[in-house]
């Protein structure tokens, strides 16, 4: 399928009570593994499906949710094709180095969904 939903992260205000959770609610295998100075991304890999993360929620006093991401051949055609459709930008074309890139945006209704481009192998 064309543009499938390939990622899932779970953007926490708590994350040890999410991982506790989670994990034993869907007997989960999370992985943590360092982003940077005290930061940590625990992936999360289910033992069917489509896998995802959890991180400590970027903005500060926003609720916790979950973000879907969908794969995208061009990141950056597919970001001003959003645009061009009248979608609102939360987080432009941002590279995350030796993994890919990702856009997250929210739609003409308001509904957030991410974009993601694999890096070339």
């Amino acid at each position: 399928m064309a543009n499938a939903f390939v990622h899932v992260e779970l953007n926490t205000t708590d994350v040890g009570k999410a991982k506790a959770f989670y994990g034993k609610l869907f007997d989960w295998q999370l992985e943590d593994m360092p982003m940077g100075p005290g930061e940590v991304y625990t992936l999360i890999k289910p033992k069917a499906g489509t896998g995802g993360g959890m991180m400590k929620h970027p903005v500060p006093g926003a609720p916790s949710m979950w973000l879907a991401y969908v794969e995208v051949e061009d990141i950056k055609a597919a970001t001003a094709k959003a645009k061009s459709l009248g979608a609102d930008i939360k987080r432009d074309v941002t590279e995350i180095p030796g993994m890919g890139s990702f856009t997250i945006l929210a739609d003409p209704t308001g509904a957030t969904v991410a974009m993601w481009q694999p890096a070339k192998k």
